[in-house]
């Protein structure tokens, strides 16, 4: 059974929100290509994961056998969060672009998913490159909106974009390699015009097109046998 991990990133309510309304798509055509599939979904925009602190820092970088309980409950909801993670084979990530970069709720996430011993592995002895990722083979679909334009490569406001870079950089704890990353970007959105509703509607096209390929080169996928919590999960 093929799993899909859809992750919503916006501030905005589900009325209002491009990337939701662009997640919500990719999932209703990636199950109509792949009914057994099984989706986890987490509205961090909605319901944000805490910001990390001291006591975090400090539970995540001592050793399991040597966490005291408080350490094991502050680090549970992350835990939690990479469990998802690691049962997903594709994860979809509705990123809308802030202030050129990414959220604070999408930000907030990924700090919790970057953990030593889970995601990562470190090791002075490989050198300068000490990080090591711990998991692979993960597919990973950003499906964004963009109040201007021009964001994309060689494009006019590409070296104001920190958004796509960042999720690249933070790629491998994920289990994905960055450039296998599929985007698709709504643009023009504070414009309102004739050009928002031509991004709008090729972002759907487009949306609507990976998730049937998707949905049919998983079809067939080996079962997961990970289990999450029954709020999070949809079984179609």
């Amino acid at each position: 059974m093929t799993t899909l991990l859809r992750i919503d990133a916006s501030a905005q309510l589900e009325d209002r929100s491009l990337t939701r309304m662009l997640t919500g798509l990719f999932t209703s055509e990636f199950l109509a290509a792949n009914p057994d599939a099984r989706v986890i979904t987490r509205d961090i925009g909605q319901d944000p994961v805490p910001a990390i602190d001291h006591r975090f820092i400090h539970a995540a970088f001592t050793p399991p056998e040597a966490r005291e309980d408080w350490m094991a409950e502050r680090l549970a909801l992350s835990d939690r969060l990479i469990d998802e993670v690691e049962a997903a084979d594709i994860i979809l990530l509705g990123a809308p672009m802030y202030n050129y970069g990414m959220p604070a709720a999408l930000k907030g996430w990924i700090d919790h998913i970057a953990r030593i011993g889970r995601t990562f592995s470190f090791d002075l002895a490989r050198g300068d490159v000490p990080i090591e990722p711990i998991l692979k083979g993960k597919q990973l679909v950003v499906l964004s909106s963009r109040g201007e334009f021009g964001f994309e490569p060689g494009g006019p406001r590409a070296h104001l974009n920190a958004l796509d870079p960042a999720i690249a950089a933070c790629a491998h704890y994920l289990g994905v390699n960055a450039a296998d990353i599929q985007t698709i970007a709504i643009e023009y959105q504070e414009f309102k015009d004739a050009r928002h509703a031509r991004s709008v509607a090729t972002a759907k096209e487009a949306a609507r097109a990976m998730a049937q390929r998707f949905g049919q080169a998983t079809g067939k996928a080996p079962d997961n046998s990970y289990r999450a919590e029954p709020a999070l999960v949809s079984h179609c």
